[in-house]
């Protein structure tokens, strides 16, 4: 069982900073974490850039943090089996919090295929006082298959990848996410409106 808990670092001692309830106060807005999880190729990139613009166009900082973007950088080096797809997570949760606690919408697109990892994040939020959205977009596998934009059903069908989400590895869908859209029955565009009627509601 992956540990969703590190140990602190000895001797690192959190500074004081302003709580959640005074920095709204000073803004005139509350950040939250928009989570969205889903097969790969379910449409969670499209949506999530969507999302972003919208809030960026209605002047309300927002940021995307991409699950394979962020292996570029924060998570380069991470595996994927279970505990480096785990670790992936939690820091991207992390980094999440650090952008809703500025105030900011933080849009997680990730596959963050087990339920444990993403409960794990929720926990997080709620312990500081953060809303998290998760958004499970939802497609079924052959649909996913069939959009495949990089390739990689077809790498993983052919064995050239080991791990993948939905072929060789399990997707554990969310049992009660804030937003279920099913981007097989409509537009990313409707998606998208849906998820930010969450987050405005």
């Amino acid at each position: 069982m992956m540990n969703h808990s590190p140990t602190p670092t000895p001797g690192a001692i959190p500074h004081e900073r302003l709580s959640i309830d005074r920095r709204v106060q000073l803004l005139g807005r509350r950040g939250c974490t928009i989570w969205l999880t889903g097969l790969p190729a379910s449409g969670k990139s499209t949506i999530a850039l969507l999302i972003e613009e919208k809030l960026l166009t209605e002047k309300r900082p927002a940021l995307i943090l991409d699950g394979d973007t962020l292996r570029h950088g924060l998570n380069a080096g991470l595996g994927f089996d279970a505990g480096g797809r785990a670790e992936a997570v939690r820091r991207a949760g992390e980094s999440a919090l650090l952008l809703a606690e500025s105030g900011a919408v933080a849009i997680v697109s990730m596959v963050s295929p087990y339920r444990a990892d993403r409960d794990a994040v929720r926990a997080r939020h709620a312990k500081i006082g953060i809303a998290f959205i998760e958004v499970f977009v939802d497609a079924p596998l052959a649909v996913a298959e069939s959009r495949d934009p990089k390739g990689l059903y077809k790498k993983a069908r052919a064995g050239e990848i080991l791990a993948f989400t939905g072929i060789t590895d399990p997707y554990e869908a969310p049992t009660r996410p804030e937003v279920h859209v099913r981007t097989h029955e409509s537009s990313a565009q409707d998606c998208a409106i849906k998820i930010f009627e969450a987050i405005t509601a």
